[in-house]
């Protein structure tokens, strides 16, 4: 069965065929008015949400579809103690895929081990995000007419930002990307995606520390704002909070071409005079979400038997009973699972939930 967890978890010719088909939703939106009469999807969303929730649940509407599930897990049985395995199994048997969003990294895809149903991560805690992904595709497709090619500045909280770790590990597909990675040193972009990501597929990044030094070189810049919800400490998150802010003046060395990406909310990294500017992209790319949910809807519910669309094995878990997740975030740590680990680079083992580095 085939379910997205992960960017990579789409072939290239996976990825490219959401997109043309979001392009076709968008181009022809009376066809899809019943493309899922009579199907359900399930949002179980563990943790709060605007864009994604609202997007998803507006996606299947439009699509003829209906939606059940929850915005708040207090609400559900998970308030008694109920585990994330043990939920999906119950709810797919009412629905016919889900949607889920969870503060704790591994869910969705510890989720995806039991479940009857395709399984999407809608965001699990700082570690992914590949539905924003595809909208983040979309959008650079639609903006700027092609993928490959791009230089991409990456702005803010890369640390723990899943949606730029997320969009890298897909334009690491794209021949001829480049990568600027803008961020101060507490919230540098995460070493296993430098290594694993980059070094492994060729793609050339730099780090640097200020907009300014690589403003004209860039085709997409990469807003985010700095996550207090992923800060263990107050006082690291005052520090670092106001680092990189995007106002008119900064853009004055900017490509008339390029494009203004954010996956929102913002707090103020983003100036509101920057709206008005037609290089501002992120409210047309909320909207893209939409029908990149529609699309892939549409697609994991077609490919949900087809065994030309598998699932692929990143890797083998290796046998080491004294290995643990250093991650207290992780599904793991969290809930009665097994810690499952894979080699990586440098002779390192991390785990396959969170890509946490393991210990002995």
């Amino acid at each position: 069965m085939k379910h997205l967890i992960d960017p990579t978890d789409l072939t290239p010719e996976e990825t490219a065929d959401i997109v043309a088909l979001a392009e076709d939703i968008i181009a022809h939106r009376d066809r899809y008015a019943e493309r899922c009469k009579g199907r359900k999807l399930a949002t179980l969303f563990y943790e709060p949400s605007t864009r994604t929730r609202l997007s998803f649940t507006a996606a299947m509407m439009e699509l003829g579809g209906n939606v059940l599930g929850f915005s708040d897990a207090r609400n559900s049985s998970v308030s008694k103690g109920e585990t994330v395995e043990d939920t999906v199994r119950v709810v797919g048997c009412f629905a016919d895929i889900i949607a889920m969003r969870h503060h704790i990294e591994g869910a969705p895809l510890v989720a995806s081990g039991v479940s009857r149903v395709p399984i999407i991560n809608a965001g699990d805690g700082s570690h992914s995000h590949p539905t924003q992904t595809l909208t983040d595709l979309l959008t650079i497709k639609r903006e700027l007419g092609h993928l490959d090619r791009l230089t991409v500045g990456f702005c803010g909280d890369l640390l723990y930002g899943r949606t730029v770790h997320s969009l890298i590990k897909a334009l690491s597909r794209y021949e001829g990307t480049k990568i600027v990675l803008i961020a101060p040193d507490e919230l540098r972009l995460p070493d296993y995606i430098k290594h694993e990501v980059c070094d492994r597929c060729g793609i050339e990044y730099r780090e640097c520390r200020t907009m300014e030094e690589v403003m004209g070189e860039l085709d997409v810049l990469y807003m985010t704002r700095v996550q207090k919800e992923r800060f263990t400490d107050e006082a690291e998150y005052e520090r670092v909070k106001d680092s990189f802010v995007l106002d008119c003046a900064k853009l004055r060395a900017a490509k008339r071409e390029m494009a203004i990406l954010h996956p929102l909310p913002r707090v103020n990294e983003i100036e509101k005079e920057v709206d008005a500017d037609p290089r501002a992209a992120y409210f047309r790319q909320v909207e893209n979400g939409k029908f990149v949910r529609m699309a892939l809807i549409c697609r994991l519910l077609d490919w949900q038997n087809d065994p030309a669309h598998p699932m692929p094995k990143h890797c083998e878990p290796v046998d080491n009973a004294s290995l643990h997740c250093t991650n207290p975030k992780c599904i793991c740590n969290n809930e009665n699972v097994e810690p499952k680990f894979r080699a990586a680079d440098g002779g390192v083992f991390r785990c396959i939930y969170c890509d946490a580095t393991a210990q002995k």
